[in-house]
């Protein structure tokens, strides 16, 4: 996805004043933490884990630090008057790009979730590290105003003139959010990138004798370049990243990654790993609709107690629901699929006492999907063939999905019954994204061992054997797929 609606340039971005330095290094402090990589200083999940934190987790975050910002209000990037915490959260996770639609002078986020892409952007947690390295609000107690308007230190670059239109706190951050996304999404458009080796300079630090010292630098993934196209030098910028990272969020001894299904030992709740957050399943009804037993994971209690607690997932997958505003949603994956009117809902079917109701904020992880209207078919999904291809595809809600291999007809639709169709009533059908295994499933070739969780859409290989058994995970749940099928998906981080 092309962010076409955000400003794309290279920022020059202010190191962080020597008086805020004091937190991270003293002058008698001269040796670097030997741990530290220059070439790898976040991971790509570290940065884009977006679901790390929950609104009440930053809140507590910044009391806990005694922060101004615990108690601070400001206008966010809409003019809406929140706290610090609503605003981090949201930079996080309830952005938009609304790029060639047409909206209200003053849009309401019912008018945005309808007409817009729902954007999450990047880490809380690294929102929160970039204002303690950039203005040191996170220990502050007392700022200057000048350090809450500049707060990100975005487009205000060192012996430049600050931009004043992305003046305030709600501004910086959530342009911080987006910039640091766009890095990620389109790294061929800035200055560092992944596999590259550049000479950076670095400013007199304890580190540092000399003035105008230079370093070479490769970053080894895209967070890495991200930073250095942000801040473009190792000592104290970037070096006050990894320091301020293992000091807020030390890493803990195993996590899961996303799509993992984990329950704790004698405890009957189950949990989906998503975001970075454990997910309670409230039924075995909403468990059952969408995975099976064997793929859950046995784990301690410590292990469990490592993540941050998100919304519970309540509902079984295509249920119907009815929330406050009286209106009707179909639920599919991790979709919310409105119904044109009433009208539409009794022609399709759907029985009125099926209805279960929700809050809104029991749909808060939910994406808008496609309306179901009146001409809308099969939503509730169906195979068909072509007679004359012999192609196969789900059909779902108006769209088609073809199926590339046929490993999916024997594990994902393996109970469902192929129906046969016309060239000419598929072509009716809007085309989309072939289908793919959802997060959480394991795959490998029949030419090669390693063994790979799909995560947040992409393969994530685990290191060796013992790193699978270390996780729990099945092998039973393995799936064999052809080595062009496994190629489709992009690399993820290796599952240490």
């Amino acid at each position: 996805m092309r962010l076409k609606k955000f400003v794309f340039i290279f920022l020059i971005v202010a190191l962080t004043l020597p008086s805020l330095l004091f937190p991270l290094v003293s002058e008698a402090q001269t040796a670097i933490d030997p741990n530290f990589n220059p070439n790898l200083i976040l991971t790509d999940s570290d940065l884009l884990n977006y679901g790390s934190m929950s609104l009440s987790d930053i809140q507590n975050f910044l009391q806990a630090k005694g922060s101004y910002l615990a108690n601070y209000y400001a206008l966010d990037t809409y003019g809406v008057n929140r706290s610090a915490a609503e605003i981090i959260y949201n930079a996080t996770h309830n952005n938009y790009d609304c790029d060639g639609v047409t909206l209200s002078d003053t849009p309401t986020q019912a008018e945005k979730d309808s007409k817009c892409l729902h954007v999450t952007t990047v880490n809380p947690k690294f929102i929160l590290v970039l204002l303690q390295k950039e203005q040191g609000l996170i220990e502050d107690s007392s700022p200057k105003q000048s350090d809450l308007d500049w707060a990100t230190g975005y487009d205000c670059p060192d012996n430049w003139v600050c931009n004043p239109y992305y003046k305030g706190f709600g501004k910086q951050v959530n342009s911080a959010a987006l910039q640091f996304l766009a890095y990620m999404n389109e790294q061929d458009h800035y200055n560092y990138q992944a596999g590259q080796t550049y000479v950076v300079s670095n400013t007199p630090t304890p580190y540092c004798n000399a003035s105008n010292q230079t370093m070479a630098v490769t970053p080894q993934n895209k967070a890495t370049a991200a930073l250095y196209n942000y801040t473009p030098h190792v000592f104290n910028g970037n070096y006050n990243v990894y320091l301020l990272w293992n000091r807020y969020f030390p890493k803990v001894s195993k996590l899961y990654p996303d799509g993992s299904l984990i329950q704790a030992k004698n405890d009957p709740n189950i949990f989906l790993i998503q975001g970075g957050q454990k997910r309670q399943f409230a039924s075995y009804a909403a468990f059952a609709s969408r995975y099976n037993e064997s793929q859950v994971v046995s784990v301690t209690s410590d292990d469990l107690s490592n993540y941050p607690t998100g919304d519970s997932i309540k509902f079984a997958n295509y249920s119907l629901v009815q929330t406050p505003d009286k209106k009707i949603y179909l639920l599919v994956g991790n979709e919310k699929r409105p119904f044109a009117n009433s009208t539409v809902f009794k022609k399709i079917g759907f029985n009125p006492s099926e209805i279960d109701q929700a809050s809104l904020a029991d749909l808060t992880n939910y994406q808008v999907g496609k309306a179901i209207t009146a001409t809308s078919t099969n939503v509730t999904g169906a195979l068909m063939q072509d007679i004359k291809t012999g192609g196969v595809y789900y059909v779902e809600n108006g769209t088609k999905a073809a199926i590339t291999d046929k490993i999916f007809l024997s594990t994902l639709f393996k109970d469902k019954k192929i129906t046969k169709a016309t060239t000419k009533t598929l072509n009716t059908y809007t085309t989309i994204s072939p289908v793919s295994f959802p997060d959480g499933t394991l795959l490998k070739t029949d030419s090669f061992p390693t063994v790979y969780l799909i995560s947040n859409g992409k393969k994530r290989a685990f290191a060796d054997e013992s790193a699978f058994a270390k996780y729990g995970y099945n092998s039973k749940n393995v799936i064999t797929v052809s080595s062009k099928l496994l190629y489709n998906y992009a690399q993820g981080d290796i599952i240490q």
